[in-house]
């Protein structure tokens, strides 16, 4: 079937630099191991997204949806000033590809305003470029779809469009409102690579039988397309892949097929259609073998006409033997090569195997050609038939050609279910893996065998894999495969099943993975929760590290779920002990205890009793005399006795003192003999209670968090 691509379809020049420079960006990112989003669709369409897709790019809404750090890729359609000022507040890097006619109606757009002149602005109110545009005018531009659109008074406007805005409505615009606004300037701002191929396109409508445009149904240029040829050659239909064309679109009435393509369609899209349009044409021609067959049944039939009066001269033994040999040759099958029958094996040598199939001839399949190596004389195998004569008189056959058709049938049966296929590593080469799926070639891209960068891709030979297809050539049957597409949706489902499991207040079992200078990240077996450090203990810590180790298997509680941002708040300190429980009775009044001195103030010095519990040796109570420094009696580190004098368990304040510890131990070492009668003097006079004098805002141990 003849067919002609238009003169300009296809990527424009902005388009293509669009895409090179988010391929570029998502390459970077995978190699750094960093995010990479995109704010919005790139362009409008699926096929080249899903490239990006696969390369982890994913689309956000908002700014403030991109992770910290993240390379944010900005649409060729162009954003507003607003949309850069707040990329780098949020610290993310910008990866322009505004498309140097979009950016230069912006600056048009821009100077007019500041020079205090209003815009008018022709195009789609709802179009990202319009959206764009518009923010570049500081309040001054008006958008209209068309020329009849309301507007106010205005002085000395100038008129701009959408960069694929039509140019026959261009024209009518600027007559229209010349007439309106006598000082109007019109500045076109139209691409001429819209304009290009609208034109191409148009030409070879007006001479085509039937006309397919590719491109995104979201286009607003490809729908343009569209329209135009449709008006031209009414047998025209928009796909986005060529498995979207009706079936029988094309018959035999077509003698030109003509190809367009939008400006934001790549170039295997729209040639694909060729690719499959022949295919088409090529299995008409095959269902056209069973006519040919007929017309070769006719010619016997005429022939066996002539033979019947040529009958009525032979004998009689003559006439049997005849019609003898007709009846075996009415039970032989026709065959044709393509075709696929069963046979009984008849002969097996080292080099072939010999297959009746019920034709005149046996058939042969050479051992190469054999998918069951082991078969035997009467076993029945399925074979296709190669050719019908190889110049000798023998039909050739071929068994692998079957397992081979059948698992390319089984492999894009999978791969239009969004299932995975199981493959085997063959081969380390240069870019990636080759595998083996099933006797079918399926290479592995290195950037798609793991999560992060494989070093040593020959690991993988002789391994077991579970790939997701992310391309096919059809002609030559292989595939390109993703590993890392299937470990990353695996665990996007683990993730969303352990989400779904996890509640507000539950306790759950998780393994300590890395620390932060502000906490500990602990997974939850697929997703990772943060213990903040002051949710890590009752007492005040300086790194994670003092309370937890890397590995640790440990029962957190779950204090706040944010699905949206997938932040799980931990805690772990809830499920510890309170260090003020029961501290009464863990330090009885009256009780002596060897322990650190923490701290020193003026007033007095804090001896740590456990790990968030301290206790207060005031000044007049850190040694047998009175001290004019605490400093004089008491160190930092230094260990002491003290004995408890008060505890209040509601004020978290524990009294102790070092001057009573040591007169009771001098009192154990002082005997009746050795001072009759005599006490051990206390100068109490001289110390006021500790308590009373300890400055309110400082005696106190420091308190935990509840």
């Amino acid at each position: 079937m003849p067919f002609e691509f238009a003169r300009h379809a296809g990527y424009c020049a902005g388009v293509r630099r669009a895409v090179e420079l988010a391929r570029q960006a998502a390459r970077q990112a995978l190699e750094n191991g960093t995010a990479c989003v995109m704010l919005g669709e790139l362009i409008h369409n699926d096929q080249s997204l899903e490239e990006f897709r696969r390369l982890g790019v994913r689309v956000i809404d908002r700014l403030e949806d991109a992770p910290a750090d993240a390379a944010v890729i900005l649409r060729s359609h162009g954003e507003p000033p607003q949309t850069y000022e707040k990329a780098e507040a949020l610290g993310l890097r910008v990866v322009d590809t505004t498309c140097v006619f979009v950016a230069s109606l912006h600056e048009t757009v821009r100077k007019s305003a500041e020079s205090g002149r209003p815009v008018l602005l022709l195009g789609d109110p709802a179009h990202p470029e319009i959206i764009g545009t518009a923010g570049f005018g500081k309040g001054m531009v008006y958008v209209l779809r068309d020329a009849d659109a309301p507007l106010p008074e205005l002085t000395a406007p100038v008129l701009v469009a959408q960069t694929t805005y039509p140019p026959a409505k261009w024209e009518e615009a600027v007559e229209k409102l010349s007439a309106r606004y006598p000082g109007l300037t019109p500045i076109r701002t139209i691409c001429t690579a819209t304009q290009q191929r609208q034109q191409a396109a148009a030409e070879l409508a007006a001479r085509a039988d039937a006309m397919v445009v590719v491109g995104g149904r979201k286009s607003a240029n490809t729908r343009k397309l569209y329209d135009t040829c449709r008006a031209l050659c009414p047998r025209t239909c928009l796909v986005e892949s060529a498995g979207e064309i009706p079936e029988g679109f094309c018959d035999i009435r077509t003698e030109l097929l003509g190809i367009a393509a939008g400006a934001s369609t790549p170039d295997w899209s729209y040639k694909e259609v060729v690719t499959v349009m022949n295919e088409t044409e090529q299995n008409n021609m095959e269902q056209a073998v069973p006519a040919e067959e007929a017309r070769e049944e006719l010619q016997e039939t005429v022939q066996q006409t002539a033979a019947v009066q040529e009958d009525a001269a032979l004998t009689e033994e003559e006439m049997n033997k005849r019609s003898f040999m007709d009846d075996i040759e009415a039970t032989l099958v026709r065959i044709r090569p393509g075709q696929t029958v069963t046979g009984s094996v008849v002969q097996v040598t080292d080099d072939e195997v010999c297959v009746n199939i019920g034709y005149k001839s046996d058939g042969l399949i050479k051992r190469e050609d054999l998918s069951d190596k082991d078969v035997k004389v009467g076993d029945q195998i399925e074979v296709e038939v190669v050719k019908v004569n190889d110049g000798e008189g023998n039909v050739i056959l071929s068994q692998r050609n079957i397992v081979n058709r059948k698992v390319w049938e089984e492999l894009m049966a999978k791969n239009d279910n969004g299932e995975y296929i199981d493959a085997v590593g063959k081969e380390a080469v240069k870019g990636g893996l080759i595998a083996d799926a099933g006797g079918v070639r399926a290479f592995v891209p290195a950037s798609h065998l793991a999560q992060r960068f494989v070093e040593k891709i020959d690991q993988f030979v002789g391994q077991p894999l579970k790939l997701k297809i992310i391309d096919v050539n059809k002609e030559k049957k292989r595939i390109v495969a993703s590993r890392k597409e299937v470990l990353r949706e695996e665990a996007a489902k683990k993730k969303e099943e352990v989400w779904s499991k996890l509640e507000v207040g539950a306790v759950v079992k998780g393994i300590v993975r890395r620390f932060a200078d502000f906490g500990a990240f602990v997974d939850l077996g697929g997703v990772d929760g943060l213990i903040h450090i002051t949710d890590m203990a009752w007492y005040r810590i300086g790194h994670p590290s003092e309370v937890l180790k890397i590995g640790d298997e440990i029962d957190v509680k779950i204090l706040s779920l944010d699905p949206e941002k997938e932040r799980i708040q931990l805690g772990y300190k809830q499920l510890q002990p309170k260090p003020w429980d029961n501290i009464v009775d863990k330090y009885p009044v009256g009780a002596i205890l060897e322990r650190k001195v923490v701290r020193v103030r003026p007033f007095g010095a804090f001896v740590e009793l456990e790990p968030g519990v301290d206790g207060l040796v005031h000044i007049s109570q850190c040694a047998l005399t009175r001290v004019a420094k605490v400093e004089d009696a008491l160190q930092p580190g230094q260990m002491v006795r003290v004995k408890v004098l008060g505890v209040d368990p509601e004020a978290k304040r524990i009294s102790l003192s070092v001057r009573e510890a040591l007169a009771e131990e001098a009192m154990e070492n002082i005997t009746d003999e050795e001072i009759p009668g005599e006490e051990l003097e206390a100068p109490a006079e001289e110390a006021p209670a500790a308590e009373a004098e300890a400055p309110a805002a400082e005696e106190e141990a420091p308190k935990t968090e509840e």
